[in-house]
């Protein structure tokens, strides 16, 4: 009997939080401090990094857990579902920089934490001990303490603190002015509650190296970005080709400008895009709005109207750059073995469109062999306002389940929904190869174009593909598109943790 209480009761059950250093929320003298915060303005950001408090899943998800409370807090969308119909950020969502098998073994550095973050949408500012102060910490920390905009996430050794442990990640869930002393939200909460601690010994635990990168900790400001990013674009890395495209796309591309005798912009377009690798029409996507047949209707929700006013804003500036037209003149000139770009069958994307929606909307892995489009056509809806719209409906079979699957497209000024009977009206109406092509273009770093010797080329270059001469809608895009190449390339090279920041010029 002995024996087997014995064996019920192994493994541990919570430690006993160090005091002091830290003063434990719950304690009558951490309840005092909360109550001084709150009157001190200090304690904004608590309640809704505190609504969406939650304990990570593995003991090597503080980072994870942390990230989602954060991303939850700030109300960004992560447009793919969680569960059910529901679209919410949990650790499993957080994958684009690190397999969640590697992090459950090793955890996730300080860089990752920082990729993943931005992969998710947020806008954030990275900080190493190394190359801040304590000062800019409490300033940051102050700042997102007094407002519900922004949150500090901490990454801080836990023997600075006398806590059993290393490495670990937490957000900031407040400030008290008079004791300089921050309330860390542990995320492993089965191991220690949420806790008062002084910033000066926090400082000092993100001074610890981490010895997985040889560098310090440190802290992400993040915040909400004003618009979601990538609205109508995105890079996607569903296709195992997209290591060697990213690698073209920022390695090869300057070298092929620069060995090259270019003479003109159209010469410059035929070399990158007749030298593209295989798939790589399937890097870059343009942002489907999704919806199932039977939650929708036979009209559009006033969000799904504004988030596809948008998309076809950002389509229109795409198709009144001056790059567009170099483009639109060497795909109608280029036969379909120089250019992966050429087809522009509405149809037929229509009907992958539909089979990536169900698989979204299933929450499932991409199977391309789990799902078929058995039917598509096209409609029209009529807006208010008499405006025509475009929408593709499907029944997507996945097995002995089938699911109707509505896509809407958005439409350009180039064609206009006049007759809706005839597929053909409908092959320009949505963001073809020459708008991704374009964008694709307009997303490649600046020093891409540095290695072309005419002079007068280079300007005129320059001014094509230059962020300060675009709207402000689609400069954010091609920034945001410019990031997710950066972050893909160092991920590529394994080398995330030693660049924190991406480019944006």
């Amino acid at each position: 009997m002995l024996l087997l209480l014995l064996m019920a009761t192994a493994g541990l059950y919570r430690r006993l939080l160090p005091c002091p250093p830290a003063v434990e929320f719950a304690s009558s003298q951490g309840k005092e401090l909360f109550l001084e915060a709150i009157h001190n303005g200090t304690m904004e950001g608590f309640y809704k990094l505190v609504s969406h408090f939650q304990t990570q899943s593995e003991p090597a998800f503080c980072g994870l857990a942390s990230l989602s409370m954060v991303l939850n807090a700030l109300a960004i969308d992560p447009g793919r579902k969680w569960k059910g119909p529901w679209r919410w950020f949990d650790e499993s969502m957080l994958d684009c920089c690190e397999s969640l098998e590697k992090v459950k073994v090793q955890g996730i550095t300080f860089g990752k934490l920082v990729c993943l973050a931005q992969c998710a949408g947020a806008k954030v500012d990275s900080f190493r001990a190394s190359h801040s102060s304590l000062d800019d910490f409490r300033k940051y920390v102050i700042k997102c303490s007094m407002s519900d905009e922004c949150h500090v996430i901490s990454s801080y050794h836990r023997a600075a603190l006398k806590q059993t442990g290393n490495g670990h990640f937490s957000p900031i869930g407040g400030y008290h002015a008079g004791k300089d002393m921050a309330l860390v939200l542990d995320v492993a909460r089965f191991k220690y509650p949420p806790h008062w601690i002084p910033l000066k010994i926090l400082w000092e635990g993100m001074n610890y190296v981490d010895e997985a990168t040889g560098r310090t900790r440190g802290f992400l400001l993040v915040s909400r970005p004003h618009r979601e990013p990538g609205l109508l674009y995105t890079l996607s890395c569903k296709h195992e080709s997209w290591i060697n495209i990213a690698k073209f796309l920022i390695d090869d591309v300057p070298l092929l400008l620069k060995s090259e005798d270019v003479k003109d912009v159209h010469q410059v377009v035929s070399i990158i895009v007749s030298s593209l690798p295989s798939k790589s029409e399937q890097f870059i996507k343009w942002v489907a709005e999704i919806r199932r047949r039977e939650d929708g209707g036979p009209s559009l929700s006033t969000e799904e109207k504004a988030r596809l006013a948008i998309k076809e804003e950002v389509l229109k500036q795409v198709q009144e750059t001056g790059l567009f037209k170099y483009v639109a003149s060497f795909l109608s000139n280029s036969c379909s073995r120089e250019s992966p770009y050429d087809a522009d069958a509405l149809p037929v994307i229509a009907a992958s469109i539909c089979c990536q929606g169900a698989e979204i909307l299933a929450g499932k892995p991409w199977s391309p062999a789990g799902y078929s489009c058995e039917v598509t056509c096209m409609k029209c809806l009529k807006a208010e306002d008499d405006k025509p719209i475009t929408m593709v409906s499907g029944t997507v079979v996945n097995g002995n389940t089938e699911q109707g699957v509505d896509v809407l497209i958005p439409s350009s000024n180039r064609k206009s929904c006049r007759n809706c009977s005839s597929p053909s009206n409908y092959m320009r109406m949505h963001p073809a190869s020459t708008d991704v092509l374009t964008v694709l273009l307009l997303s490649l770093p600046s020093t891409t174009w540095t290695g072309i010797k005419d002079e007068q080329l280079l300007t005129e270059i320059h001014s094509l593909v230059s962020t300060e001469n675009l709207p402000s809608l689609l400069q954010e895009e091609v920034l945001h598109l410019r990031r997710q190449l950066h972050l893909l390339k160092r991920r590529q090279e394994g080398k995330v943790d030693q660049d924190l920041g991406a480019p944006h010029s």
